[in-house]
């Protein structure tokens, strides 16, 4: 719909705004029932998947597929200027990867790609975060195994396929979705119509499960003290129930913030790798930590040493994302870790226990005035946010 632009327009966010309340209150209703709407979400996802790989896998062209491989990166810098450039789509952002600036540097490839996963694969650690919910530790594991190996093998073939049926210019072209555009590309506009229908539906499945996986984190954060009590207070169908509200009105917040961007997509995908990269460092850190220091838990020293690789593997991908991508990756968070800090204080009062270790009370000025700094810097156009007016 013309109407909604990229994402961005009052019209957008208006009906954006109405499917976040409807997703509410459903889910005030009961998770298994938000749950079921997720797994039919799921299923058409998966068809609409399967029927594009079908069609993508006739309709792929070996020598399509080697000239998009092998072309001279700067032929396609002339080709395709910077407002088509940063069209985000899993297909086409992977298509556009060429900075007429850095031309066709593989630092600079890598780290944007590297960038990309950190975005399409936050949320795999959600099977964890529901695990109070499993009858088996066992399935928490194999859940996140196989879910990361199928979402990756997807996005592979997605992608690699989509490169030998359209030219890379036309990829990087393309509106979102942009798998629409590629289907559109082989079997005329009716299949553009199906893969948006499609997509709408996994799409709305997808943020049911996004705002319960939200709603979990408070309210497991609160039954461990580190939120506000008033957060783990269930409603009769077991909700979280001011957790829910507390979530709605954040993704409502976003909401509005979207229509101060130029491009909605690239503001989420820069904004939810900033504030993704500290966490995952510290959780990698803190595995490194605990493989390496509880040696009376690992009775099988295989074991302990395979722990302590995976740990050491997250710890120095997460702190090369870091150094890579900037000081502005250090000082976004720091604009939402300082005001949340708020509710960890109350919380900690609640249960009248000591808020901050004296290493941790500066650690806390520190976050403090990094975010005051960001402010000043986003005010100043110091550091900018992609796509930013």
């Amino acid at each position: 719909f013309p109407l909604f632009g990229d994402g961005n327009t009052v019209p957008a966010v208006a009906a954006a705004s109405v499917v976040l309340w409807i997703c509410h209150f459903l889910i005030l209703q009961g998770v298994k029932r938000a749950a079921a709407i997720h797994t039919a979400a799921t299923v058409a996802k998966l068809t609409l998947a399967v029927i594009f790989l079908g069609l993508a896998w006739w309709a792929f062209d070996a020598d399509i597929f080697s000239r998009n491989l092998w072309r001279n990166s700067q032929s396609a810098v002339e080709a395709v200027d910077m407002g088509t450039l940063y069209e985000y789509g899993h297909t086409g952002y992977a298509a556009a990867l060429v900075d007429p600036k850095q031309g066709s540097s593989l630092f600079f490839q890598v780290r944007h790609i590297m960038l990309v996963t950190v975005y399409v694969f936050v949320g795999i650690e959600g099977a964890s975060v529901y695990s109070r919910y499993a009858r088996s530790r066992e399935d928490v594991g194999r859940a996140t195994v196989i879910g990361f190996i199928g979402v990756l093998c997807l996005y592979i073939l997605v992608t690699m396929l989509a490169f030998g049926v359209m030219d890379r210019h036309a990829l990087a072209s393309l509106r979102q979705p942009s798998m629409a555009g590629v289907l559109e590309s082989i079997v005329g506009r009716g299949g553009a119509y199906v893969a948006s229908i499609g997509l709408i539906i996994a799409v709305l499945g997808s943020f049911f499960a996004w705002m319960m996986l939200a709603m979990e984190v408070l309210f497991t954060a609160a039954k461990n003290y580190a939120m506000p009590n008033f957060l783990m207070r269930e409603n009769r169908a077991g909700v979280p129930f001011w957790a829910a509200w507390l979530t709605s009105g954040m993704i409502q917040v976003f909401l509005l913030l979207s229509l101060r961007t130029t491009y909605a997509y690239g503001f989420a995908l820069e904004l939810t790798g900033a504030l993704s990269l500290v966490p995952y460092l510290l959780a990698a850190a803190y595995a490194l930590k605990l493989a390496w220091t509880n040696t009376a838990e690992y009775r099988n020293v295989f074991v302990r040493k395979r722990e302590i690789t995976i740990a050491l593997i997250a710890v120095v991908y997460t702190s090369l994302m870091l150094a890579t991508s900037g000081i502005k990756y250090l000082l976004l968070p720091a604009v939402i870790y300082a005001p949340g800090t708020i509710l960890y204080y109350i919380g900690r009062r609640e249960q009248r226990q000591t808020v901050f270790t004296p290493a941790e009370s500066y650690l806390c000025g520190l976050i403090v005035v990094l975010a005051l700094l960001a402010v000043y810097s986003l005010h100043a156009g110091l550091i900018t946010i992609w796509f930013g007016k």
